[in-house]
């Protein structure tokens, strides 16, 4: 199958632009942002038992400042997803600077996790995991694995110097560094997406270049092929048949506008060829080649038309340019067309750029084309499944 035009639909283009600017937030990434800060908030509730228990203990003053200051690091979190830029959501192949305020941000959560700690004692040290967490959805990942990376050294130092913060399992002090390598792995890994993403993007640009390139070439080449036959033969006859000549001239005028509307309808996307179409040009610019022509009055109905089309407008052009024939015949099926002239042979005729945009269309329709010899001639064949 074809690729779509890039200059009639924009597509290849527009998924380079998608692939540079989109990392997964989009239009809603506010929306998502309060979303990621709750469920990072859930996560804190674990800290409700020991507050209600201070409260149950009528020490008002620890636990007033515990819930405030649980607030305090709730609100902070939240914040970090709402108001902060996600490094996430851009580009993986695009390194983004740190956002300045997230280091005041991971200081204030720092400082209430400390609080936390001296209030209610070892129970609150898991909330240092917060701190790494966040920098590692917030930061790139340099600055992030230092945060995360320091964080578990903390938590196991910590209890070494103030044992009355022990108790925690020491294998908890390990997951701001596990989180932090799991989300090196999914960001290597959206980057190997990432990049075949705009390789396939590329891949599209190029492909319609020379889509658009082949177009160009057969519809020009066609038309200036049989532009310069009229124009000989005009100046031939403006001695001896003024009224004919003019005609000619006439039909050089049409040709000319027609090759610069197919140009404008290639560029655009737009244009369209069919057999029947080209049965009628072939049978125009043989007969002002002087080529005897036997071309069929009528062609089956067929998906391939236009393939056809295109393969009867390059043989044609060849016919007419390179090879002195004095008769062509052209055949149709539902499966193939075969065009034979009688002309000096095959010589350089299949090392031209037309035949070979010629081979890649019939290839991307699954078929096959071949040149040969023929008593003298060329046979150009061109076939495709049933």
């Amino acid at each position: 199958m074809r690729v779509k035009p890039v200059l009639r639909s924009g597509v290849a283009s527009e998924l380079l632009d998608r692939v540079v600017r989109d990392g997964g937030i989009g239009a809603n990434g506010k929306r998502r942002g309060w979303f990621g800060g709750f469920m990072s908030v859930i996560w804190l509730s674990y800290m409700i038992g020991p507050i209600l228990q201070s409260w149950q203990d009528a020490d008002q003053p620890t636990a007033s400042l515990a819930t405030a200051t649980l607030f305090a690091y709730a609100a902070l979190i939240v914040g970090s997803f709402v108001v902060l830029r996600r490094t996430d959501g851009t580009s993986r192949l695009v390194r983004r600077p740190v956002d300045r305020r997230m280091w005041p941000v991971l200081v204030g959560m720092t400082a209430c996790s400390a609080g936390l700690m001296a209030l209610l004692g070892a129970v609150a040290l898991p909330t240092l995991i917060f701190v790494g967490v966040i920098a590692i959805f917030h930061m790139p990942s340099r600055e992030s694995g230092y945060v995360a990376f320091t964080v578990t050294l903390a938590m196991l130092l910590v209890p070494m110097v103030l044992p009355r913060l022990s108790g925690v399992p020491f294998y908890v002090s390990f997951v701001p560094a596990l989180v932090w390598v799991a989300r090196q792995l999914g960001v290597r890994g959206e980057r190997l997406a990432e990049l075949a993403r705009r390789q396939q993007a590329e891949l599209a640009i190029v492909e319609e270049r020379n889509r658009v390139a082949r177009d160009v070439h057969d519809i020009l080449g066609h038309s200036l092929t049989v532009i310069t036959v009229k124009t000989e033969l005009a100046q031939r006859l403006i001695d001896v048949d003024l009224t004919r000549a003019k005609a000619e001239m006439a039909d050089v005028e049409r040709l000319a506008r027609e090759a610069l509307a197919g140009v404008r309808d290639t560029v655009g996307g737009l244009r369209e060829v069919s057999l029947r179409g080209e049965l009628a040009n072939a049978r125009t610019a043989l007969a002002a080649a002087d080529i005897d022509a036997a071309l069929p009055d009528a062609v089956p109905d067929t998906r391939n038309s236009e393939l056809f089309g295109w393969v009867l407008r390059e043989a044609v052009t060849n016919v007419i340019r390179h090879s002195a024939a004095r008769h062509c015949t052209v055949t149709v099926t539902d499966t193939s067309i075969e065009v034979v002239d009688d002309g000096r042979g095959l010589g350089t005729v299949d090392s031209g750029s037309g035949l070979s945009g010629l081979r890649e269309r019939v290839r991307a329709a699954g078929g096959t084309l071949t040149l040969s010899s023929s008593e003298g001639g060329v046979r150009v064949r061109a076939t495709v499944p049933e």
